[in-house]
């Protein structure tokens, strides 16, 4: 069985994606949770993860280690990964792909905390640039493909890749279109997105460096977390 390590669920985006992906389309898997170090964690993650980085994928003698590499990997024994429609599968690939190397600011100014809300102390013109992105993405996907999910009627990995985008969106109250705020309620109440979340409010431990990472940007109004 895959084991797929996996760092802090209030705060790895990265490791959602591919947890997500694996527990909505039941896929069977043992979850490894290593948690942040206070200074860094590189020497821990590195004993299993060649780039010292989450999340990382152990099947047998394989390891795949980069979020976008492990759905890949993936698409090899289950096709529903990915769309069955040709020009839907480019698509979400492609969407996937801007995903994983896009939205710097985004990354930068909404850091992922699942248990705090924050009201930020400013949007600037680069970050209302890639959350009109975000929008226009969305809403090319759900009317090409005819929703609910990015690219068709079930959920793939592009929605698993684009999932912490919700996150970010309801807890920063980041202005969205009506159709963005439709896709964003329904990627929250999939069931394995509220065990996600549910299980990141009860984790116990604090990294000072991503607490900081969110009052550097504005100021948290509340603490959702046990």
């Amino acid at each position: 069985m895959y084991k797929l390590f996996i760092a802090n669920k209030n705060y790895s985006s990265w490791s959602l994606r591919p947890w997500l992906l694996m527990c909505h389309l039941e896929i069977p898997f043992n979850e490894q949770l290593v948690n942040f170090e206070e200074g860094g964690s590189w020497e821990k993650f590195h004993s299993f993860s060649p780039t010292g980085l989450v999340p990382c994928l152990v099947d047998n003698d394989t390891t795949v280690w980069d979020s976008l590499a492990i759905a890949e990997y993936l698409a090899e024994s289950y096709s529903q990964v990915w769309p069955i429609d040709k020009l839907a599968r480019a698509w979400a690939r492609s969407a996937s792909a801007e995903m994983h190397s896009g939205f710097v600011v985004l990354r930068e100014v909404c850091a992922m905390n699942c248990g705090l809300i924050i009201e930020l102390k400013e949007i600037s013109e680069q970050l209302k640039k890639e959350l009109n992105r975000i929008d226009e993405l969305w809403q090319e996907g759900l009317g090409r493909f005819g929703g609910p999910f990015l690219a068709g009627k079930t959920f793939t990995a592009v929605d698993a890749f684009y999932a912490p985008i919700a996150i970010r969106l309801k807890n920063y109250n980041l202005p969205t279109s009506h159709v963005a705020e439709g896709y964003v309620e329904g990627i929250l109440n999939l069931p394995a997105m509220k065990r996600w979340i549910s299980e990141a409010l009860q984790e116990p431990w604090r990294e000072s460096a991503h607490e900081e990472e969110v009052n550097n940007s504005g100021l948290v109004v509340e603490d959702l977390r046990g």
